[in-house]
């Protein structure tokens, strides 16, 4: 089915998101940012997959072009999404998520398995910063930085969120992540892993790939998540330097896609 090309404010609760849809004939691919992130990030694997594919991006609440809100909780971000999937017409999406938007999309999946067919996971993993050491570690990195978050803002690596919000939404999605190994153990759902190497900003030395090997008994259990590439790239740059692995996994996920409907 085709789909015309739209730009514009879609409004959702007590906000608007600003979405881009290539529109065509290929198949929908709907990207999910980065906690902080605004959709400019995903323009190289756009590049790399091209017009075979139908591309939606969006900014989450508060990030990019979107508007500030009321609620930046992680169910708020998975209405975020059903309102842009129902909004576009969108059936049937291969969701691609990096980061924060990874875990989006193993939650979305999970609770809407005939309404998508698959995931692409960017180096996110089932691991976090759990407890009260963890919360109090979160805010004390927020509040160091909380000078240049309305910069970070600015370059698309920030939200217009004062310190204690960005600490809010990374806390709760590690409790999330750190809980969502059942979630990746009974997905029915091809989940196609693009693993970073190495730390990442607000990480101890070895800590990342410590949590990525959380998915050593995820990969191990079930047959429908597979690690798709290791990339040398870390969390940060993984989109910017290792853009083409990510559309691989895209492209693997569609020849899955196609022997199954065969």
């Amino acid at each position: 089915m085709s789909s015309s090309a739209w730009t514009g404010m879609l409004p959702v609760d007590d906000t608007e998101l600003f979405v881009r849809d290539t529109g065509g004939t290929g198949r929908p691919v709907v990207y999910l940012n980065g906690a902080y992130a605004d959709q400019k990030h995903w323009k190289r694997v756009i590049a790399e997959l091209g017009d075979d594919y139908r591309h939606i991006t969006y900014d989450e609440r508060a990030r990019g072009r979107s508007r500030r809100s009321a609620d930046y909780s992680f169910e708020a971000c998975l209405r975020d999404l059903d309102a842009v999937l129902t909004a576009r017409g969108v059936e049937q999406p291969l969701l691609v998520g990096w980061s924060y938007g990874g875990v989006l999309a193993w939650h979305w999946a999970d609770r809407h398995p005939d309404r998508v067919a698959g995931v692409v996971t960017v180096d996110a993993f089932p691991v976090g910063l759990t407890g009260e050491a963890g919360r109090e570690r979160i805010r004390k990195l927020f509040r160091g930085y909380r000078l240049v978050l309305p910069i970070a803002a600015r370059l698309g690596l920030g939200a217009r969120m004062s310190a204690d919000e960005h600490a809010d939404v990374n806390i709760e999605l590690n409790e999330i992540s750190a809980a969502s190994v059942p979630v990746l153990s009974r997905v029915t759902r091809p989940v196609r892993f693009v693993l970073a190497t190495g730390d990442s900003l607000g990480s101890e030395a070895g800590e990342m790939e410590d949590g990525r090997k959380v998915l050593d008994e995820v990969l191990a259990a079930n047959p429908n998540v597979v690690l798709s590439a290791k990339v040398a790239s870390n969390h940060s740059k993984i989109l910017r330097n290792d853009s083409p692995a990510v559309a691989q996994a895209v492209r693997e996920l569609t020849v899955h896609q196609g022997h199954t409907a065969g």
